[in-house]
């Protein structure tokens, strides 16, 4: 094998050119047989008692990993099971009810066997996703997803290429059918993802908030003077005004304060300098949704008040709240 002084540019062309190409046959072939097989499968992955077995070897075990992975955070109950070590006992994984997901470009890939007789002995449903229709693993599923036929982008056409990214479009395409006829929400995804920053975008901000005596809050008639205290207690940078009934009806902030401080502190009410348009959230709001509510004026909001239905204030958030979750 020798090296060559050629441009990486044309082959990345190239391979993007043939993988295009490829997704379009793709979905080309869901306009006929592919899109019918397509709905049964996904018909018969809901209708499933067990769990979701995926299973291949090779490139397509790699790709059936990630298509599993997919299925699981998004409410499909599954599980990967190397047709190798399945063979060794992992077999044991694979319960009454299960349904069976087998990948296999070619269909004829042997580790298979041991899988698809079990699934056979045990009566469990299989799903198969080839390229070739007249294939063994094809023949015996009960349903076949059929990719097209398309040119791997490896100049040899040996290199799995075209056909893996076949696969796994078509097992996105599976999960995210699958979670729209489930129903499943942003709290469901939350449910399954509490960490990292994909958790901390998820999380209501009712789970962020300051409560009880942290919030800086104060009557439409406190003194100007008694706002400065309490803004400088409270340290948000803010004062929330409430009325009699104890709903926000203004909101104070640094600027504000620095507007007013050439009027008599004790006799300007906190009503006088308000804004009685405060922009608020509710304790339901994702936390990425209030960030991006306090990013989007020109000068980005710092805090933000959480109203109930009623309009009383239930806390407060800090852009440091959000960034501290792991929002940025």
């Amino acid at each position: 094998m020798t090296s060559q002084a050629v441009s990486p540019l044309p082959s990345a062309l190239h391979t993007l050119a043939a993988e295009r190409q490829g997704l379009e046959a793709l979905e080309a072939a869901f306009h006929s047989s592919l899109g019918s097989a397509f709905s049964k499968a996904v018909d018969r992955i809901l209708n499933c008692p067990g769990r979701l077995i995926v299973t291949g070897i090779g490139k397509s075990g790699h790709i059936g990993r990630k298509i599993q992975a997919t299925l699981a955070s998004t409410g499909t109950p599954s599980l990967f099971v190397h047709p190798a070590e399945a063979s060794h006992g992992d077999l044991g994984m694979v319960a009454a009810g299960d349904l069976i997901l087998a990948l296999s470009n070619s269909g004829e890939t042997a580790e298979l066997a041991a899988i698809l007789s079990y699934a056979s002995h045990k009566h469990l449903g299989v799903i198969a996703i080839t390229s070739v229709e007249t294939s063994a693993l094809a023949r015996a599923a009960e349903i076949a997803l059929v990719l097209p036929k398309a040119r791997e982008a490896c100049p040899m056409g040996l290199a799995p290429t075209t056909s893996t990214l076949l696969q796994l479009a078509l097992g996105d395409a599976l999960a995210i059918a699958l979670l729209e006829k489930r129903g499943f929400t942003a709290s469901d995804f939350q449910t399954f993802h509490p960490g990292g920053r994909l958790g901390a975008r998820l999380r209501p901000v009712r789970e962020l908030m300051h409560t009880g005596d942290a919030l800086p809050l104060g009557k439409t008639s406190l003194s100007l003077r008694s706002v400065i205290l309490e803004m400088t207690r409270k340290a948000f940078g803010c004062m929330g005004v409430t009325d009699d009934a104890g709903v926000l009806c203004g909101l104070i902030t640094d600027a504000d304060l620095r507007r007013a401080l050439h009027r008599d502190l004790d006799a300007t009410t906190a009503e006088e300098v308000m804004n009685r348009s405060p922009i608020t959230t509710t304790p339901a709001t994702l936390a990425q949704d209030v960030l991006l509510l306090m990013n989007a004026r020109s000068k980005p909001i710092t805090s933000l008040f959480v109203v109930g239905e009623d309009g009383r204030p239930q806390g407060i958030i800090h852009l440091h709240d959000l960034l501290r979750a792991g929002l940025a």
